[in-house]
Parts: C-alpha cells; sequence; structure tokens
C-alpha cells in the first residue's frame, strides 16, 4: 500500500478477475448502465469549435494540448462540457480527457456520457478509464490486424466500481488535489532541469563559435549569431558539410507496431526514457516493404535528427539514430558528409532553426533554409577535442538531469498507482479528503504544464542552477502535506 493511506474496514469478492475485492458496500455494474455512447455527427462546419484530435490530448494526464479548428468531416462526433473523451485505438488508450466546453473530435474517441440521475459522475469516470487497470483490461479485447482498437461492445460491456456519489466527489476531490501537488512538484524539477541545460548550453556554445585556444586569432565570420570565429576555421553554408531530408507520411492505422525491423520515430519518441541523446527506443515499427509502400525514405544510423513543424521544432530536441530507420513527415533527418559526429551534433544544438520558421499560427521549417544556415567548421581532428571537452565540462550536468529526470518519471508512476489504487477502492481517501479546504490556494491548472523533455514553457531564470546530489521526492499523500 502507498504511505499514508489505509485500506478500507471490510471488503467483499467483487467477482471480476481484473478488479479483485472492492469495499463491501460499493456496487459493481456494467459501464453501459451508468453512462451513454455518444455518437451525435456534426451536420457542418461548426465556426469557432475546439477540435480534438488523438495528437491533442496527452497520456496519462488528460491535458488537452493545441486543440485547432478542423474542416468539416463526416466522421467526427460533437461533445459538450463534462463529456468523457476515451482514445478506441490501442497505441491511445490512455488517452482520456473531460473537456470543459463543447466541441468536435475525431472517431477514434468514444464519448461517453453520464446518464442523468445514474450511478457515475463524469469527474469520476475519468479517474477511473485512465487508471491502469482499466487501460490494460480495454487493451486485452482491443481486435484489428493491422490498428488494433477497443469496441463499445467490449468497453461498455466491462464491470466497473461503483461507489456511492457522495464517495465518487470525495475521490475526485483528494484525486485532483494531489494531482496539483505532484505537477507542481513536477514543474519546479523541470525548470531546474532547464537552468542546468541552459549551462550546458552556454558551454557548448562558446566551443563551438571560438574553440579551446583563448589566444587563438579570429576572423569575422560575417554571421550575427556567430561574430568572429578563429581564423583557421571553414565558414560556409550546412550543404557544404551535410544532407538534409524531410520524414514522411505516417498514417494512424500502422502506428502502434513493434515486431518488424525498421523503426519508424515520431517527435514524441524523442522524449522516451533512453532518448535523450541516442534514439535506443521506439513506440512503432515498419516492414521494408511498408517503408515502400509509405515511400519512407530509410535514414542511416547517425543520422541527426529534430522536429521542423510546431511547437516541438522550438524546444531545440537533436538526436542520433542509432540504426537505420524511418522518421515522421514532423522531422527532418541530417547526415553530414565528414567531422566528429560527437561535435556535429554540438554544432546543431546550437542552432536556433526557430529564427528560420515561416510565419503563420503553426512554425516551419523547409529543408532549403536549412541547408543554407552558415556555420564555423573548424578541422576533424579539432572536432574531436572540443567534443571530448565539452563532454567532460558537462558531464556533472548531464548526470544531475538524469537523476532529475528519473525523479520526475518515479512521480508520474507513483500517480499512475495512486489512482488505480483509489478508484478501484484498495485505499480509503475519504478521512483526507474531508481534511481539504474547498477553495484550496493553488495555481491554476493552466501554469502546470508536463512534457517530458519540453522545457520551452518555463520562464527564464536568472542565476545558476545548483546541481543536485541525489533524489528527495516528497509523498503527496502524507497527511502534513494535505494540509
Amino acid at each position: 500500500m502507498i504511505s499514508g493511506l489505509k485500506p478500507y474496514p471490510a471488503y467483499k469478492d467483487s467477482g471480476v478477475e481484473w478488479l479483485g475485492k472492492v469495499p463491501e458496500y460499493w456496487r459493481v455494474q456494467r459501464l453501459k448502465t451508468c453512462v451513454e455512447n455518444v455518437n451525435d455527427v456534426p451536420t457542418g462546419v461548426s465556426h469557432g469549435v475546439a477540435h480534438l484530435a488523438l495528437e491533442h490530448i496527452e497520456s496519462w494526464t488528460g491535458r488537452i494540448v493545441s486543440p485547432g479548428e478542423s474542416p468539416f468531416d463526416s466522421q467526427a462526433k460533437r461533445f459538450v462540457a463534462n463529456d468523457v473523451l476515451f482514445g478506441k485505438l490501442r497505441p491511445y488508450l490512455a488517452k482520456v480527457t473531460r473537456p470543459q466546453s463543447e466541441g468536435v473530435c475525431v472517431s477514434e474517441f468514444f464519448v461517453l456520457r453520464s446518464l442523468k440521475q445514474g450511478p457515475i459522475c463524469s469527474s469520476y469516470l475519468e479517474h477511473l478509464l485512465r487508471s491502469k487497470p482499466v487501460i490494460e483490461v480495454v487493451d486485452s479485447t482491443a481486435f484489428g490486424v493491422r490498428m488494433p482498437r477497443a469496441s463499445w461492445q467490449s468497453v461498455g460491456g466491462l464491470f466497473v466500481p461503483v461507489p456511492t456519489r457522495e464517495e465518487q466527489t470525495a475521490i475526485v476531490r483528494y484525486l485532483d488535489h494531489v494531482d496539483r501537488r505532484i505537477r507542481r512538484y513536477i514543474r519546479s524539477r523541470q525548470k531546474l532541469i532547464s537552468l542546468l541545460n541552459e549551462q550546458k548550453q552556454a558551454i557548448i556554445n562558446k566551443a563551438v563559435t571560438r574553440g579551446l585556444n583563448p589566444d587563438v586569432r579570429l576572423k569575422p565570420s560575417g554571421v550575427d549569431w556567430l561574430g568572429d570565429v578563429p581564423e583557421h576555421w571553414q565558414v560556409c553554408p550546412l550543404k557544404h558539410v551535410a544532407w538534409f531530408k524531410s520524414g514522411a507520411g505516417f498514417p494512424v492505422s500502422e502506428q502502434g507496431r513493434e515486431e518488424f525491423s525498421i523503426p519508424f520515430y515520431r517527435v514524441s519518441d524523442m522524449n522516451l526514457p533512453g532518448n535523450e541523446k541516442m534514439m535506443n527506443h521506439c513506440s512503432s515499427t515498419v516492414s521494408p516493404d511498408t517503408a515502400r509502400r509509405l515511400r519512407a525514405f530509410v535514414f542511416p544510423a547517425n543520422t541527426i535528427i529534430f522536429p521542423k513543424v510546431g511547437g516541438a521544432l522550438l524546444t531545440n530536441k537533436r538526436r542520433i539514430l542509432t540504426r537505420p530507420s524511418c522518421i515522421d513527415n514532423n522531422l527532418m533527418g541530417c547526415v553530414f558528409r565528414c567531422g566528429d559526429l560527437d561535435y556535429c551534433l554540438m554544432l546543431l544544438e546550437c542552432l536556433d532553426l526557430g529564427r528560420l520558421a515561416k510565419p503563420g499560427p503553426v512554425p516551419a521549417i523547409s529543408e532549403g533554409e536549412v541547408r543554407q544556415v552558415p556555420i564555423a567548421f573548424p578541422p576533424i581532428d579539432e572536432q574531436s577535442r572540443i567534443a571530448a571537452y565539452v563532454t567532460e565540462r558537462t558531464e556533472a550536468i548531464e548526470k544531475a538531469t538524469k537523476v532529475i529526470t528519473e525523479e520526475i518519471a518515479l512521480m508520474r508512476e507513483y500517480r499512475t498507482r495512486l489512482i488505480s489504487d483509489v478508484v478501484t477502492g484498495k485505499l480509503d481517501v475519504r478521512a483526507l479528503a474531508a481534511q481539504l479546504c474547498d477553495n484550496p490556494d493553488e495555481q491554476d491548472e493552466s501554469d502546470w504544464i508536463e512534457d517530458a523533455g519540453d522545457d520551452s514553457h518555463v520562464n527564464e531564470t536568472e542565476g545558476t542552477a545548483e546541481i543536485p546530489e541525489g533524489g528527495g521526492v516528497p509523498n503527496p499523500t502524507d497527511p502534513a502535506c494535505v494540509q
């Protein structure tokens, strides 16, 4: 059990294998007796109404990211405030959200609405459907070869725990409170990561633009961001030392497969644990035949990839492919014809590609624009010395960043487990929920942005980050934290 919380006084067998025992007074009934599966198809374009696709919902948190407007889609569904949207495709089952206003979503969502005077409130339903045990049991019923999906027959027939309405309110109150504290903690750690990254970037920028010899003779580069550079360095467009190519479209129906030989990376894969520098893990693969059918170019190992569109472009992420791979059309690949790979990665990390973005609501860059970016390129042996120097200078920063990143991952794992144990009745939160204030002095939810590895939302902070020596993760369920 999670520290600080206790089980209920008495339990009964639920009769449901995945659920096990539940508090003796809780009911267990099929989901379709509690909610309605809404299929309200819009009859035309709804101007000014938010349109939600799978990519707009953050898995496990339900945070809505950059909803847009969409032209009329005969397969779309209309939803109203407090409807619960539940992704039905296997890779996206954890995309569960409860919008606070009306809108339109893609057909890959179930739109679930609590029945009037029904036994389940929408806020509890959201937490319940996002819990890991429910996701796992729905996943086990998904069907289809190319893109397994859940059916309403299986989801609606799922037996779920149903506490009293009063207790559902207490559970939601407690989980929302703890979730706010976890988000606040994660945000503070992300700010520290941002400061550490600034320190690291300052070391890299100085080495990549001036080299290691403080007494070297300099020459004007003719480039504003470079300034003066060592006179023996070559100043040239990137296209003289590297070639660039954009990725290919990756249909949702092809995603989620892990049994083929060629990784197919998306921007989100850059945030997977273990992919901080080298792309070691992927969430989707394709076969050589599928890559040819999709006209997806197979990039060689040691290609440096980076986002080329949207907010991800501004995050300055750069990663190295460890094996031949495909990338989707939100990414671009760079292959250097010569040079030290670590130095070339540092060089690209110094380039602010966001300043090249085309004006408009969605920032984007093209291959032609990147090819023309001017750089200063030292001899290869000097590149290796610079890369080794930077690696040594930033080793402590890298270790500290890794420790903090692991802390954040543990907190997210903790939150997932806590939600599961509370909504299934394994832990009793009624007493702690009763102690919470009706109007807690908390930040606005919109200020707590979590995007693993994305620190672009963090405000500029003056000063130098203090490198932590270890963990120290607080327990948000501790009674002392509730007050």
